[in-house]
C-alpha cells in the first residue's frame, strides 16, 4: 500500500476559493510565519531511553526503569536531525508529584493520596524552578544535567521545547531550589479568603479538602493528607471534594478572576501570580529554552497571556509560545491579544482526519475547518495525529492500524504554513496493549507510571538509536514518516506556498466518481513550485475520477489555463501525465492514498 503514496508539501496564503469563512465575524490581520516551518518532535523523556522491558504493573522506578536526560544522546539527536526534526519538545521536565520518594536528596516526600501513577502526572508540577529527578543520572546534579541536554540539542542543529503549565499545580506545591528572593507560590496569601485579587490560589473557607473515596494508591499510605482550608481543584472545581474523574491531584492559580462574582477581573495592578509566572518563564528561557507549549493556555486569561509574552520577547525576541486550546471560537483572540505564535489544531482538523481514518467522517469536513477555524491563520496552528493526551493511531481505540494514517498524515504536514508535528513512536506504530498502572489500558502511552515502550526501543536499541531491532513493517512506517519529512522540508511550495482548496468545483458530483465524502484536492503552489494533491481516505475502495482545477487557481498560479501541462508525480508517485488538458485531470486513485503531481 506504501509505495502507492505520494506525498506533499505545505504553507498558507490568504485562502482562494469561491467559499469564505462563515464564523468570523472580525476581520483578522495576517500575521506571518515563523521563517521556517516547524517539525516538532514530541519525547516523553521519562519513556524514550528506558531500554528496561520488565513492564510490571504499578512497577517502581527501581522495578522499571525510566528514561534520564544522559539517555538523550549525540546518537539520538542526530538521528532526529536527520529524520528531517527541527524543534524537540522535552515533555515532563519540570519537577512533579511522584510517589517515588527522594526525601534523602532534600526533595519534599509527596502524599501518595494525591498523586496519580507510581511516577506522577507531569502536569503536576510541585517545583517551576526544578526538574524532575527521576530524569538525573546524579540526582544532586539534574539540572546540570538538564542544561547539557540543552547544549547537546542545540549543537545538534535542534531547538528545545519544554512545557509551561501556568493553571494549576500539584497541590503539595513547594520549591526547596528557588532563587533567593523569591517567594512561593501561596506563600502570603490570605486564607481567610476565597478570592483576592494577590492571592496565588482561590480557597474554600471553612471547609478541609477531602480525598475521592475512591482513591487507592498503589504504595502504603503512612499519613493522611490535610489541606485546610481546601484549595480549589484545578479544573475550575469550586468543591471541596473533587471526584476521582477531576484533577483532584492539582490546585487552581489565580490569575485574577473572582469566578464565583460573575468572573470578574482583577488585573490592575498585574497581580501576584502574574508577576511570579513571568519570572519562571524567564528562569527557563535563561537556560536556553527555544519554546514552550503552554499547557490547558485557554484556562489562563489571555490578557496575562498578551502580556506576558511580550515581556518574555523583550529577553529573546525568537522564543516561540504554543498553546493548547480547544476552543476555536477563541483561537483568534489568543493569537491577536494574547500573542500566541501557534495554537493547536485538535478540535478541528485531528478530529476530522480521525474520523476518516476510522472508515467514517466527510472529507469536506477538512475545507469547513480552515473556513469556520483557522481562517486567516491557518499558518498559526500546528498540526498532529498524536500526541500523549490523544490516542496511539495503531491502538483498537483509533485506527487500529499505522498505515491507515498514511493519507491524514500528508494532509497534517501540507495543508497549510504551519507546524506539524510527531510524537515519540509514532513513526514506527506504537500500540499500548495493556494496563500499565494509573492509566489503565486506554490505548495511550501512560504519562503517569513507568514504562518501557517495546516497539519505540526497537530503534533505541541500546541507546545507539539506528533501529537495528525494527520490525519489516516498522521500518516501512518509519520510511514513510523519514520521506514525508525529507519532502516538506525541501519543498518551495510546502515552505513558502499558497493554499487552494479545489473541493468546491469537485464535490456534489461535478466531477464524475469523485466522491467527495473520502476524496480531497487542493493545490500548493509558488512561483518555483506547483503541487496538486489528491487524498482518499477510502480505506476500501479506489476510483476512477477526473479532477477540475478552475481558471482562477490556474491565473493565481501564473499558468495559461488554455495550455496543456505536464503533471508529474512527486513523492512515490510514479505516474507522468504530459499534455494533459486543464479542465479535467483523470487519475486513478488507489485505496488509503495520495498523489502529488508536480505541475509544469
Amino acid at each position: 500500500m506504501y509505495k502507492n503514496i505520494c506525498f506533499a508539501l505545505i504553507l498558507f496564503c490568504q485562502l482562494a476559493t469561491a467559499q469564505t469563512p462563515t464564523k468570523m465575524t472580525k476581520e483578522k490581520t495576517k500575521i506571518e510565519k515563523h521563517a521556517d516551518k516547524l517539525i516538532v518532535y514530541q519525547i516523553y523523556t521519562r519513556l524514550f531511553g528506558n531500554t528496561k522491558t520488565t513492564n510490571k504493573f504499578n512497577g517502581t522506578i527501581k522495578e522499571n526503569g525510566c528514561g534520564k536526560f544522559n539517555d538523550i544522546n549525540d546518537a539520538a539527536l542526530q538521528a532526529l536531525k536527520k529524520f528531517g526534526v527541527s524543534h524537540v519538545w522535552y515533555t515532563g521536565v519540570i519537577e512533579h508529584a511522584t510517589m517515588t520518594d527522594y526525601s534523602k536528596q532534600g526533595i519534599q516526600k509527596d502524599n501518595p493520596l494525591v498523586v496519580k501513577g507510581m511516577a506522577g502526572s507531569p502536569y503536576a508540577v510541585k517545583d517551576y524552578y526544578d526538574v524532575d529527578p527521576d530524569l538525573a543520572v546524579n540526582v544532586k546534579n539534574r539540572m546540570k544535567e538538564f542544561e547539557a541536554l540543552v547544549q547537546r540539542s542545540h549543537k545538534n542543529g535542534l531547538k528545545v521545547i519544554i512545557d509551561f503549565v501556568p493553571n494549576h499545580v500539584s497541590r503539595q506545591y513547594h520549591s526547596d531550589v528557588k532563587p533567593a528572593g523569591v517567594r512561593d507560590l501561596g506563600q502570603d496569601d490570605d486564607k481567610s479568603k476565597g478570592f483576592a485579587f494577590n492571592n496565588n490560589f482561590y480557597y474554600m473557607v471553612g471547609q478541609d479538602f477531602i480525598v475521592p473515596d475512591s482513591i487507592t494508591p498503589p504504595i502504603k499510605v503512612t499519613e493522611p493528607y490535610i489541606e485546610s482550608p481546601a484549595k480549589v481543584t484545578g479544573n475550575d472545581v469550586f468543591l471541596a471534594s473533587p471526584s476521582n474523574k477531576d484533577w483532584y491531584e492539582t490546585v487552581k492559580l489565580n490569575y485574577g478572576i473572582d469566578y464565583l462574582d460573575d468572573r470578574a477581573h482583577y488585573f490592575n495592578p498585574v497581580p501576584s501570580t502574574w508577576l511570579k509566572m513571568r519570572d519562571i518563564l524567564l528562569f527557563w528561557a535563561g537556560k536556553g529554552v527555544d519554546a514552550f507549549r503552554c499547557d490547558m493556555a485557554e484556562m489562563v486569561p489571555k490578557e496575562f497571556w498578551g502580556w506576558v509574552i511580550p515581556e518574555v520577547k523583550k529577553i529573546n525576541p525568537n522564543i516561540i509560545f504554543i498553546a493548547e486550546i480547544y476552543n476555536p471560537s477563541a483561537y483568534w483572540s489568543y493569537i491577536d491579544e494574547g500573542k500566541f505564535d501557534y495554537l493547536y489544531d485538535k478540535v478541528g482538523l485531528y478530529d476530522s482526519l480521525r474520523r476518516l481514518m476510522q472508515g467514517a467522517g466527510d472529507a469536506n469536513d477538512i475545507t469547513k475547518v480552515w473556513q469556520n477555524e483557522s481562517g486567516n491563520f491557518a499558518n498559526h496552528m500546528i498540526r498532529f495525529l498524536e500526541n500523549h493526551d490523544e490516542h496511539r493511531i495503531s491502538s483498537k481505540y483509533f485506527a487500529g492500524d499505522p498505515f491507515k494514517a498514511i493519507p491524514s498524515m500528508i494532509v497534517s504536514a501540507t495543508l497549510h504554513s504551519g507546524p506539524v508535528m510527531l510524537y515519540f513512536g509514532q513513526e514506527v506504530g506504537v500500540n499500548p496493549t495493556e494496563p500499565e498502572g494509573f492509566s489503565g489500558d486506554d490505548g495511550r502511552t501512560t504519562i503517569f507510571d513507568y514504562w518501557g515502550v517495546p516497539e519505540f526501543q526497537n530503534w533505541v536499541n541500546d541507546h545507539k538509536y539506528d533501529g537495528g531491532k525494527l520490525t519489516a513493517d516498522q521500518k516501512k512506517i518509519r520510511k514513510f514518516y523519514a520521506d514525508l519529512l525529507k519532502f516538506v522540508n525541501s519543498s518551495d511550495a510546502i515552505q513558502n506556498g499558497q493554499f487552494f482548496d479545489l473541493q468546491y468545483v469537485n464535490n456534489n458530483g461535478q466531477s464524475p466518481h469523485y466522491n467527495d465524502l473520502k476524496i480531497f484536492s487542493y493545490l500548493r503552489f509558488t512561483e518555483k513550485q506547483k503541487l496538486l494533491f489528491i487524498c482518499n481516505f477510502d480505506l476500501e475502495n479506489s476510483y476512477s475520477t477526473a479532477v477540475n482545477i478552475p481558471k482562477g487557481a490556474w491565473e493565481m498560479m501564473k499558468l495559461d489555463p488554455s495550455e496543456k501541462h505536464t503533471f508529474k508525480g512527486v513523492f512515490g508517485n510514479k505516474l507522468n501525465m504530459k499534455d494533459q488538458n486543464s479542465d479535467k485531470i483523470k487519475i486513478d486513485i488507489p485505496q488509503n492514498s495520495v498523489l502529488i503531481f508536480e505541475i509544469k
